[in-house]
């Protein structure tokens, strides 16, 4: 963000509009961000903006799409008993001993696999409509948790039509029996297991789900390659938290001026 601002403003003096008073720096940066982490204000600012979306006719329709998505932190060279000891909810002895180590340590962050390969940090899961692609919940977590664990935290109960997307980590007997008391239509896809195989009617209607669920895929997609990575740089799960939740924010803001282009185009 440094980079870019000091970018306008040069362009700026180039054609003559001055602002060599208004140079940003890192530490205004930080400052701003810190601010915004201890006023636990960004979850507020996201739901402030769904207002505004909802306002300008927006509203969560078509039923809701489910995911969870890894999002990275630097790797910690700690040894297997350090994180022992973290993960017991303790400071190793050697960094309370050193002050500046242990404030470059991140605590809250955790390892988990997927598809075979480790990965260190936290999780941004997510809940969007189905008609605009908006996303409209999300909870911050440690990698380590598992996505179905968050399910709860991401629906959105003011989704106008009852159906519900999601992969086949969130499938369980509890799950579906939770939807269905919420009056909420489960379209989770199936899962066979080593003595039960899908069937070919259930492979069928998993392939079915994946033409809606994958609409998630996008968003996360769109963070990736077009909003400069998932990767968060901090430390600590409540900074993550701001990161990531003002990078669910940036989206919609995106996403809403994607939704007028194709009004005004189609209109």
């Amino acid at each position: 963000m440094e980079y870019q601002l000091r970018d306008r403003l040069s362009f700026m003096r180039f054609v003559g509009l001055g602002l060599e008073d208004a140079v940003p720096d890192a530490k205004t940066l930080w400052l701003y961000r810190e601010a915004l982490a201890k006023a636990g204000a960004v979850e507020g600012l996201f739901n402030l903006f769904d207002g505004h979306l909802k306002a300008k006719g927006y509203l969560a329709m078509g039923g809701q799409i489910i995911d969870a998505t890894i999002v990275p932190a630097p790797r910690q060279r700690n040894s297997r008993d350090d994180n022992a000891t973290v993960k017991a909810g303790e400071t190793p002895p050697e960094w309370e001993a050193h002050p500046a180590k242990n404030r470059q340590k991140d605590k809250d962050a955790r390892w988990t696999k997927k598809h075979g390969q480790s990965h260190f940090g936290y999780k941004n899961h997510i809940g969007i409509d189905r008609r605009h692609k908006l996303v409209r919940r999300y909870t911050v977590s440690s990698a380590s948790v598992h996505d179905s664990q968050k399910l709860e935290d991401v629906l959105d109960p003011g989704n106008t039509a009852s159906g519900v997307w999601a992969d086949s980590a969130y499938r369980s007997k509890a799950i579906e029996a939770k939807l269905a008391a919420q009056g909420l239509k489960s379209h989770i896809h199936r899962r066979g297991s080593r003595n039960k195989p899908l069937t070919a009617r259930e492979e069928a209607a998993n392939k079915t789900r994946s033409k809606v669920r994958a609409r998630v895929e996008h968003v996360f997609g769109n963070q990736q390659g077009s909003m400069g990575g998932k990767l968060v740089r901090t430390i600590g799960i409540v900074r993550a938290a701001v990161k990531i939740g003002m990078q669910n924010l940036a989206y919609n803001m995106r996403r809403l001026v994607v939704l007028g282009r194709i009004a005004a185009a189609s209109g």
